[in-house]
């Protein structure tokens, strides 16, 4: 029987936990729980959660707020497989789960209704009609430039990519150039931004007719901070599958490690 300690995570690794007991695997905690004590070295696969961290330092363990060091947990990490998320066991035996599509392109689903429900809170209009820009064409993109249409939204898209002008065209989207968003004037009433590397400048901003900006990327689009002094509102939620639907994202979740653990050699 697979030994799997689940360090960390929000509630969707207590799904995930369940989930690994219905497969009839052993299953430990340390930091899920408030006074969960786990072996580490007793363990043969380490699953960690999303993010794996949010400081470089310590794993994510927003239930406890448990000050879990990723040194001393990679100190004791022998021949285990680390299965963690946006981050880098050097000289271990790991997956980075969140490259796996089979994990990323299902977990884009909650992140775009989550930030579609926000959008909806945080504006006095409909989505219905609205003027929607939503920055990359990518695994999130996709799904809310689609959410978006079904409800109603104008929506443009901006990429990069000629197959990706040729996709939009085909299926009835605006776009527009990613590299070209410097040079315009953006005349949205709602922009969502799924693109890791900054697309809008302070300038651009400046000149922005926008009421909402929801940034969903990692390290960020646009200066957040200089976008709420311009009278903006702007979010950059994290984590908003764990936050709106962490049951559903709880069960694409364990579904993924799953697979992984009984697949791999």
């Amino acid at each position: 029987m697979k030994r799997i300690l689940i360090v960390g995570g929000d509630r969707r690794l207590k799904i995930v936990k369940n989930h690994f007991e219905k497969e009839n695997f052993y299953v430990d905690t340390l930091g899920l729980f408030p006074d969960d004590r786990a072996d580490i070295e007793k363990s043969d696969v380490i699953v960690f959660p999303v993010p794996t961290t949010k400081d470089s330092q310590t794993v994510f363990c927003p239930l406890t707020n448990r000050k879990i060091y990723l040194n001393d947990i990679e100190a004791q990490i022998k021949n285990q497989l680390v299965l963690c998320c946006n981050y880098k066991f050097l000289g271990k035996n790991f997956i980075d789960y969140n490259t796996l599509d089979s994990f990323s392109l299902l977990n884009a689903v909650p992140t775009a209704e989550g930030a579609i429900e926000i959008a909806i809170r945080e504006t006095d209009y409909t989505l219905w009609q609205s003027k929607v820009l939503v920055i990359g064409y990518g695994r999130v993109g996709k799904i809310m430039a689609d959410r978006l249409k079904a409800l109603g939204a104008d929506v443009t898209v901006s990429a990069r990519k000629p197959k990706d002008f040729a996709t939009l065209s085909a299926l009835g989207f605006k776009y527009i150039n990613t590299e070209k968003l410097g040079d315009m004037y953006l005349d949205f009433n709602i922009i969502f931004n799924t693109v890791d590397f900054p697309v809008l400048s302070d300038k651009t901003l400046e000149n922005c007719p926008a009421d909402l900006l929801i940034d969903l990327s990692s390290k960020g689009g646009f200066d957040l901070s200089y976008a709420t002094t311009l009278g903006f509102k702007a979010f950059k939620p994290g984590g908003i599958p764990g936050v709106t639907a962490p049951e559903t994202a709880g069960k694409i979740l364990a579904k993924t490690l799953t697979e992984i653990i009984k697949h791999h050699n």
